[in-house]
Formats: structure tokens, C-alpha cells, sequence
């Protein structure tokens, strides 16, 4: 009897010590995705195109996808060279800003995808808002983002 209940204290001692260790890898990564994104974010809003590229593969997708007026769903595809110019071409007398209101990252090994909620502000008035897709991989260590498509609308948002 005295064996089985020091085995059952070493087992409860043992998996209360490794419930309190380190984060398991993919807890690390979800980190490092989350991060990513936002570093991306702080690039659009700083209008930084290199902050921007240190987040994105070489080879990146951007699409957008949503409803026109008549209710039609319609889909583009954008190049990032014309993302980039768009982004640090605004000026300074119009205030923009992407709220973040909500992530659910999941990564398997050397891919991971966040879902991300946002709400998107123009001069300080709520303009749309929606969700982004992105998908990235880690490249040796870093994570980069391959591809990124978005929802936009009016219909489902807070500000309604």
C-alpha cells in the first residue's frame, strides 16, 4: 500500500511540475504568429513598407472578398508592390486605422493560420470591418506570411 501511494504522489507531484513548465511548442508559436501580425499592423499603420516586408514571404497573395451593392459577391486579387504603394501613399490628412478585435491562430508544425476580427476606422468614423485570413510558414525559425484574403462589410459589425 505504502509503494502504490508514493507512486500516486510522485505521478501527482511529477505532472503538477510539468503542467507549470514551459509553454509547449505550439503555445510558442501561436506567440510568434500573433506577433508577426501584429508587427504587419504596425507597419500599415506607421505606412513603413519595410516593416511590412519583414513580415511576408517572398512570394505573398493578397485577395479581398465581399458584397457589392446589388448583394453580388466579388473577389480581387491585389499585387503587394501595388499594396505597398497604396499604404504609404496616403496622406497625412487622412487618419486610418485597423482595430484588431480578435485572433484564433492554429499552427501545425511549419504552417499556421490566424483568423483575425478587425474594424476598420477612416478619419476617425467607423468604415467597414470584417475578418483577415492569413496563412504562414515558418521558414527555419521565422514566420512569415504567404497569403492574406479579407472579408469587408457592414452587415454583422458592432457599429450597426
Amino acid at each position: 500500500m505504502r509503494i502504490v501511494f508514493s507512486l500516486a504522489f510522485f505521478c501527482f507531484v511529477f505532472s503538477n511540475a510539468n503542467a507549470q513548465g514551459p509553454n509547449p511548442p505550439e503555445i510558442d508559436a501561436q506567440k510568434q504568429v500573433k506577433q508577426v501580425i501584429e508587427t504587419f499592423f504596425n507597419g500599415f499603420h506607421k505606412q513603413d513598407s519595410s516593416i511590412i516586408k519583414s513580415t511576408v514571404a517572398d512570394k505573398v497573395v493578397l485577395q479581398t472578398t465581399g458584397k457589392d451593392q446589388e448583394g453580388k459577391t466579388r473577389f480581387r486579387e491585389e499585387e503587394f508592390s501595388k499594396f505597398l504603394t497604396s499604404i504609404c501613399s496616403i496622406p497625412d490628412s487622412i487618419k486610418f486605422q485597423e482595430k484588431l478585435t480578435s485572433f484564433s491562430i492554429q499552427v501545425d508544425r511549419t504552417m499556421a493560420n490566424a483568423w483575425v476580427g478587425y474594424e476598420f476606422w477612416l478619419n476617425d468614423e467607423f468604415s467597414h470591418c470584417g475578418i483577415n485570413s492569413f496563412q504562414l510558414v515558418d521558414f527555419d525559425g521565422e514566420w512569415k506570411i504567404i497569403y492574406l484574403i479579407d472579408t469587408r462589410g457592414k452587415a454583422g459589425c458592432m457599429e450597426e
